[in-house]
């Protein structure tokens, strides 16, 4: 459960033998990707975009292009295609069509010695604050959204990207990462948009046992830019008003069971006061009752010192069912209760398939490829 990804080396899953080359290879090329489609009951969706109805659908598609240079070089990213449907956050408004992001794009040097590892990436990278961005990812979250506090838009954790630079390390039990980025997990900016401030996010964590790991993290850094500064306050500066925010998380594994955890805190500065002020939590719970079936479900909150905004309550049950190893369908419940006593219902079924579709190894041995689709049975 360390925060350290490895791509020391590709392992395509048609035969031993090709993965046995893919570990010896010095480098070689890699294309994975996860595909999910859903289908979606609420009474929320908007009628106008919706044609009356109460079903919508979406569809999204995160591709993981790899490129091994070397036994301690590559180059990586992930790519995330998707029909503005699929998100909550576009499904309560009128959007519609097909949106692709960067949200992966670096160059990463990785080592691995006795007891210990390092990183080193700089380019475009998800946010290294909380926990959860290491599980976004439809195959590995065994739930069907996102905790509050997670969203594209930011304002509190952004799950795009953000262009900076990353070292990760781990020694024994301990591990420790830490980012500079161009802009704030609170608003996320492109490296082509003006109002780009330095933010950094740090984070330690510790194994107390196998299967028990805590951390901590944090992150600090101008965020507003200038739309969101008021046109009568033009003399504040982004640079005088840091976002910041800190967090807890835990995961616990035995067994049938996981059970992973989060709280935080964010304090976002305004020209005028007061200022915004969030604390969010989540816990989710997961049991496995087969090798095909599980159970999972979530409890979480948000809440704000907003007005319009004030935060919400979420909780949610799935059960998770595997026809095969790259295949997991997922059926679940949501409900959603405002702070101001509004409920909010979502009945949701998603599919989700893994696959692996080239690889291509370079080395000591003749050149292979290997055209797969991890379609074998549990």
């Amino acid at each position: 459960m360390k925060h350290i990804h490895a791509l020391f080396c590709f392992l395509p899953l048609s035969t031993l033998s090709t993965g046995a080359l893919a570990q010896e290879s010095r480098s070689g090329l890699d294309l994975r990707a996860t595909i999910s489609g859903e289908a979606v009951y609420s009474r929320e969706l908007p009628d106008a975009s919706r044609n009356g109805a109460h079903v919508t659908g979406g569809i999204r598609a995160v591709f993981y292009p790899e490129w091994k240079i070397s036994s301690h070089w590559a180059v990586s990213g992930a790519i995330q295609v998707n029909s503005l449907s699929s998100f909550d956050e576009d499904s309560s408004t009128h959007a519609s069509g097909i949106r692709s992001r960067f949200l992966q794009a670096q160059l990463g040097y990785y080592r691995v010695w006795k007891g210990g590892s390092l990183v080193i990436r700089a380019g475009q990278m998800q946010s290294a604050f909380g926990n959860f961005l290491l599980h976004y990812d439809d195959a590995k979250n065994p739930l069907l959204g996102t905790p509050a506090q997670y969203n594209y838009d930011g304002a509190g954790v952004t799950t795009l990207g953000l262009a900076g630079i990353e070292a990760m390390a781990t020694r024994g039990k301990w591990d420790a990462r830490a980012q500079f980025t161009n802009s704030s997990p609170a608003n996320p900016r492109s490296v082509f948009d003006r109002d780009q401030y330095a933010n950094w996010t740090g984070g330690l964590g510790y194994s107390v046992w196998q299967g028990l790991r805590a951390g901590i993290s944090t992150y600090r850094g101008p965020y507003l830019d200038r739309n969101h500064l008021s046109s009568f306050l033009r003399e504040a500066r982004s640079r005088d008003l840091p976002a910041t925010a800190w967090g807890a998380d835990v995961e616990w594994a035995r067994g049938h069971w996981s059970v992973t955890g989060e709280w935080q805190r964010f304090i976002l500065p305004q020209p005028v006061l007061p200022w915004i002020q969030q604390t969010a939590a989540y816990a989710d719970a997961q049991f496995v009752l087969h090798p095909r079936w599980y159970i999972a479900a979530r409890a979480g909150f948000r809440h704000a010192n907003q007005t319009q905004n004030p935060g919400e309550e979420t909780y949610e049950v799935t059960v998770g069912f595997r026809p095969y190893a790259s295949q997991l369908i997922k059926a679940g419940y949501v409900l959603e209760r405002s702070r101001t006593g509004d409920l909010h219902h979502t009945l949701a079924l998603q599919f989700i398939t893994t696959i692996h579709p080239f690889f291509l190894c370079f080395g000591k041995h003749p050149v292979n490829l290997s055209i797969t689709h991890k379609s074998s049975a549990l």
